[in-house]
């Protein structure tokens, strides 16, 4: 283990507050974005590479980040959507046989800067006392006017839209060609995961770009429709929700995760938020009032659905609640096949608890739609 030369650099948050680090690979470089933090353990590639992240600086509360390097399938998505990498201690080296490069080499390759040596305790503090902000790390340490005032620039996340960032340009298939389902995926930001969960389940998949019409979708005559996680606010997502409204409308089984689930919250009139702080780990507790089993759960998300308006809906039904803060954490609707929730059943590398809702999914297809395979 050599010893690595690490050049000063910064946090600077919108309300001015500044916390000091170190580049990590010495490497010069500023990056822009909504300061957020996840407390997992483990599975940092997955989460530098989930598009729900998308430009967002990502905190990471483990106190070591890179020790087991990285490994070609432990990737979301074809690249690194965070904006940014702040951590406390970053592993040069790694101990894990099979990784395909260290940590540094896959975050070189895909041109993220990060930095560490930060007190990422006393900044996560800092983070819940005062809520999720955009911030700017940077290794112009002299330059915290010029920092300031291009950081006065970058947007909300609030009101923000980032799924067409994220999003497939053209439709792609994903599965065995002769699978007994098809499933219609609208892809606002999708994770390899979920499609690999919906295949192991017998399911071709063709995914579509997040504005594709209702009309389209259908051509495809699927069993089962889909709309995935993603990044940013879903209210500016007019076309997604018309799309989601036409869905339920047709009684065909819909099944939402994260944005998706808000998406479904919306196209049935229920408003979002953005949450002080939002969810974003391995280990978030949450209840199923169906089972009165509890489940931990992996979750990533800034906004929620209104309980309020959930509760008052005469269509909808709360079937999960999250137990730290009693935000809704899934819905279903009392006469149509749909169903979602905030949070993500597909997580890896875990944990599993909520692996059922893909069952789940395929039941209602099985008892409610046509399961041949026909174009």
């Amino acid at each position: 283990m050599k010893y690595q030369t690490k050049k000063k650099a910064l946090i600077l948050l919108a309300d001015g507050t500044i916390f000091y680090g170190k580049s990590v690979g010495n490497a010069d470089g500023t990056a822009f974005g909504e300061v957020c933090f996840n407390t997992g353990m483990t599975g940092y590639q997955e989460i530098f590479t989930d598009p729900s992240y998308f430009g967002q600086l990502m905190v990471m509360t483990n106190a070591h980040i890179g020790n087991y390097g990285a490994h070609n399938e432990e990737i979301e998505s074809d690249s690194v959507k965070i904006a940014g990498l702040i951590c406390k201690n970053f592993s040069y080296d790694y101990s894990r046989p099979d990784a395909d490069e260290s940590l540094l080499e896959f975050l070189n390759n895909n041109k993220l800067f990060a930095i560490s040596d930060v007190d990422t305790r006393a900044l996560v503090s800092y983070i819940r006392d005062h809520g999720a902000m955009n911030a700017v790390i940077s290794t112009r340490v002299d330059e915290l006017d010029a920092l300031k005032a291009e950081l006065k620039k970058i947007p909300s996340m609030e009101g923000l839209e980032l799924a067409s960032k994220v999003s497939t340009k053209e439709p792609y298939y994903y599965g065995k060609e002769d699978a007994t389902y098809r499933i219609a995926a609208l892809d606002i930001g999708i994770k390899k995961n979920i499609l690999r969960n919906l295949a192991a389940r017998d399911a071709y998949i063709k995914v579509f770009p997040y504005n594709t019409p209702f009309s389209e979708l259908k051509v495809w005559n699927p069993d089962g429709y889909f709309i995935s996680n993603g990044p940013g606010d879903p209210e500016p997502l007019k076309g997604v929700i018309e799309t989601a409204r036409e869905i339920i409308a047709q009684d065909k089984p819909l099944f939402g995760i994260c944005l998706g689930h808000q998406i479904i919250a919306l196209a049935n009139g229920v408003s979002t938020y953005k949450m002080f702080n939002g969810h974003r780990g391995i280990n978030h507790p949450v209840i199923n009032f169906e089972t009165g089993k509890g489940e931990i759960t992996s979750q990533n998300h800034g906004f929620a659905i209104n309980r309020e308006e959930t509760e008052a809906h005469p269509e909808l039904v709360i079937t999960h609640e999250h137990l730290n803060d009693k935000t809704v954490a899934g819905i279903q609707m009392k006469d149509k096949n749909v169903f979602s929730v905030q949070y993500h059943p597909e997580a890896s590398p875990g944990p599993h608890d909520a692996s059922y809702l893909f069952d789940q999914f395929f039941q209602l297809i099985k008892e409610h739609s046509n399961t041949g395979v026909s174009v």
